[in-house]
């Protein structure tokens, strides 16, 4: 399994940390597509599920505290919503995502669905070390681990991929997934032709040998999936994006990706009552994922980092449908980030700026403004 790949070892503070001043390690788009020329989309995927698995069999939720993430939601003027993801890992680490989901982007602005930034803070004083784009990140991290879900709960021999929902998350679905399973055929759909016509152009770059990808009816794909993915933007209250149905294969897994908002779910609610449900973070996936249509709380299952630690304890699930709840887990983004700074500092890229002010009194606020006579007004 490509998990099984060694891990570096991190001093993730020493990585972004260059001197005593307030200085912060910045990565923008250019440094990012540096680091994707130079090491490659397959080994970044490969290595974010290594590092992944790892960070998953390593969790101790009283180590590493991730609260559930909380921001705003509105309807005007259009649907939109902005959380923010703080995780703090103690003596080592404080990350904070801010996410934004407008679902209208594409249409409206020619913006990604999805936008977010990442940002590390030293906990000994509150300093910003690095800021970076999270929204590359963001898409890697959840093909990731919907990869690491299914190697848990798919049939390890599975050779059919159904994509609901073909949009930006789902090429990421395909590609992780394509590396951890042998892969012949992947059926798809999208509520909007011209998404599902483009998607064999938006994953032409991917390593994915003889795979072929065919359009079909939903029906079909849920019929004929062993591995099922759904990525939509479906309205809230407008789902599910497919009808239960008894066709479908004993085994069937399923990563619902696209439910990240109350009110809106994509699975059916019967199949979610006779499958085993995996949560990546419980108390958030009853609020804004699929475990929200589950009234009983004791008919969830254990959380995704439970199974990895245990996998003997859950392998027998492989014969019987499942779902991986998938809401999205700060530990992750964590994750990400820190693997690109650690290509950052090994491929030397990225700016170091003075983001933060401070004098040499440091009780005096207007003392970075004041001590640089120098300085010349802005006019």
């Amino acid at each position: 399994m490509v998990a099984s790949m060694p891990v570096p070892t991190i001093n993730h503070q020493n990585q972004v940390t260059r001197s005593s001043h307030l200085q912060t390690r910045v990565l923008c788009v250019e440094d990012i597509r540096g680091i994707v020329h130079s090491v490659g989309l397959d080994t970044l995927m490969d290595e974010m599920i290594a590092r992944l698995t790892q960070a998953f069999e390593q969790f101790d939720p009283t180590e590493t505290i991730v609260p559930v993430r909380t921001g705003f939601n509105y309807s005007l003027p259009h649907v939109g919503l902005v959380e923010w993801m703080p995780l703090f890992q103690k003596h080592s680490q404080i990350m904070v995502k801010a996410v934004g989901y407008h679902p209208q982007n594409p249409h409206l602005h020619q913006l990604p669905t999805v936008l977010s930034t990442l940002s590390a803070y030293d906990p000994t004083s509150g300093h910003l070390l690095a800021v970076m784009d999270g929204t590359f990140l963001t898409a890697l991290r959840t093909g990731a681990t919907s990869a690491i879900a299914s190697q848990c709960f798919a049939k390890p021999d599975s050779q059919i991929l159904g994509l609901i929902g073909t949009g930006a998350q789902a090429v990421t679905q395909l590609h992780a997934l394509s590396r951890c399973f042998k892969l012949k055929q992947v059926l798809i759909f999208d509520a909007d032709p011209d998404v599902s016509q483009s998607f064999a152009a938006r994953t032409a770059s991917l390593n994915l040998g003889e795979l072929t990808i065919r359009a079909a009816p939903v029906t079909e794909i849920v019929a004929t999936a062993d591995i099922l993915c759904t990525a939509t933007s479906v309205d809230i209250g407008h789902g599910p994006v497919f009808d239960d149905q008894e066709a479908i294969k004993p085994w069937l897994h399923i990563n619902a990706v696209g439910a990240d908002f109350p009110g809106k779910f994509e699975v059916p609610h019967h199949l979610l009552n006779r499958s085993f449900v995996c949560p990546d973070f419980r108390q958030q996936a009853i609020i804004e994922g699929e475990c929200q249509q589950i009234q009983d709380g004791q008919a969830i299952g254990a959380e995704l980092f439970e199974v990895v630690q245990q996998p003997q304890v859950y392998s027998s699930y492989q014969q019987q449908s499942t779902v991986f709840d998938s809401t999205g887990f700060a530990l992750e983004d964590q994750v990400a980030m820190n693997m690109l700074l650690d290509y950052a500092t090994k491929l030397d890229v990225g700016s170091w700026m003075n983001l933060e002010s401070s004098a040499s009194d440091v009780k005096n606020p207007y003392g970075f403004a004041t001590e640089h006579a120098a300085v010349q007004p802005i006019t």
